[in-house]
């Protein structure tokens, strides 16, 4: 008489089967369909992660730059006196502060074009 395994077998098809719930026809309800769309979802899920980081970064400049044209100066001229007068806010920070307090942004605008000022005048003096 054959020996009963330990339903290894088994338990790794539902957990497969378990993960491909909500999926279109067959893929989720037969086997191999369902492991390959497993398989490409997992794919897709850890390139997207790293995705999201970037398209929240271009995001957050393209505010950035939008909310600087209105203070009517550039984005890289804002990142560059912001550097120069070492102000440490992060673009997601900037973001926000552009979104949510225009008074503080303008203020920033203001640090920064002061501060590229600074360093023409002191570069045209030496």
């Amino acid at each position: 008489m054959p020996r009963a395994g330990s339903g290894r077998r088994h338990a790794r098809r539902r957990k497969i089967l378990k993960s491909a719930k909500g999926y279109w026809g067959r893929r989720s309800k037969l086997f191999r369909p369902a492991k390959d769309a497993v398989a490409k979802a997992l794919t897709y899920s850890y390139r997207d992660r790293r995705r999201r980081k970037r398209e929240f970064r271009t995001l957050w400049i393209a505010r950035i730059s939008a909310a600087c044209r209105a203070q009517g100066t550039r984005y890289s001229e804002f990142m560059h006196g912001l550097t120069l007068a070492q102000v440490n806010l992060d673009r997601k920070a900037l973001s926000n502060l552009a979104i949510q307090d225009p008074d503080a942004f303008a203020e920033l605008v203001r640090v920064a074009r002061e501060a590229v000022q600074q360093r023409t005048e002191a570069a045209g003096a030496a």
